[in-house]
């Protein structure tokens, strides 16, 4: 099928439909003559006749008959999808794809997605967790949401969410046995319960206190890549751990673990949406200024 036959097959229907050329060429706003002309081509090419015309009338042939019960509904089914986009043009529909890691999907993601899911039921929300540093480009994703220290390089970077804060913690029962450090570097002494990510790397314990930062390669203890297995093997008095403050709210509320060096625990800047520096979709966009907006809810 060449690119302009349907709307050749599109005059066929309408002629079929008002059994008048006259008719249909006054409905569709031309000639008659053209009409004659697009159907002339028409027959032409698909070789065989679709109208036959008389002075009185104009009627399908069989050939025309058996072709109309396929086009008639494909053209009504047409019209439809276009009247109810053109009703809905408003509305945003398309894809969303992020990747972030698990802290930041819990607290300052899966937040705000009930609400922007159910404002714009026309876009489709595809998270996905992994606490590796994932490449949005080769990976197709629309953005990613990491910390500012762990941004990819050529990316634009928006904050989002509040500021973070780490915790030092250790059981009263760990306590009992070793001395609370005091300053950073005493915990290169102590068995420290450590996170491996993903890329295979402990993760560095960074201090701040009063513009002096200071990166401690903590003693060996026991190490896990789940938040949960950290906190429960810290509460079971196998070392110190350092990690988001939040995340272990509940037993420092409770007092199964223990605050330390509290002071060289600053806040600082948390996650960041990060995305090429290319135009975004619509969707995109809108998703951008929901994040955006919980920021400050």
């Amino acid at each position: 099928m060449r690119p302009d036959q349907l709307a050749d097959l599109a005059i066929f229907a309408a002629i079929a439909a008002d059994r008048s050329f006259t008719r249909a060429a006054k409905r569709l706003g031309v000639t008659q003559s053209a009409l004659s002309q697009t159907m002339k081509r028409l027959e032409g090419e698909l070789g065989f006749r679709l109208l036959s015309r008389t002075t009185r009338s104009v009627a399908p042939t069989a050939a025309g008959v058996r072709l109309l019960a396929t086009l008639t509904p494909a053209l009504e089914g047409l019209d439809e999808e276009i009247g109810a986009l053109s009703q809905d043009r408003g509305a945003a529909i398309g894809t969303v794809r992020i990747t972030t890691g698990k802290h930041a999907a819990d607290t300052v993601l899966w937040p705000m997605l009930p609400t922007f899911m159910r404002l714009h039921p026309g876009i489709e929300v595809e998270l996905c967790v992994d606490d590796a540093m994932t490449d949005v480009v080769a990976g197709r994703y629309d953005g990613g949401v990491r910390l500012g220290e762990r941004l990819e390089k050529d990316m634009i970077a928006v904050p989002i969410g509040s500021p973070l804060r780490v915790a030092v913690v250790a059981s009263p029962a760990y306590l009992d046995g070793h001395a609370a450090p005091k300053e950073p570097m005493e915990l290169t002494g102590h068995r420290c319960i450590a996170y491996r990510d993903a890329s295979g790397d402990l993760s560095p314990w960074s201090f701040e206190r009063d513009g002096h930062s200071v990166t401690v390669a903590p003693g060996r203890g026991p190490v896990f890549n789940d938040a949960n297995l950290l906190v429960a093997a810290a509460v079971e008095g196998f070392g110190v751990l350092y990690i988001l403050e939040d995340v272990v709210a509940a037993p420092i509320a409770d007092g199964r673990l223990t605050r330390l060096l509290e002071p060289w625990c600053e806040r600082f800047a948390g996650y960041h949406l990060y995305y090429p520096d290319r135009q975004g979709t619509t969707a995109f966009e809108l998703f951008k200024d929901a994040l955006r907006a919980s920021k400050f809810s």
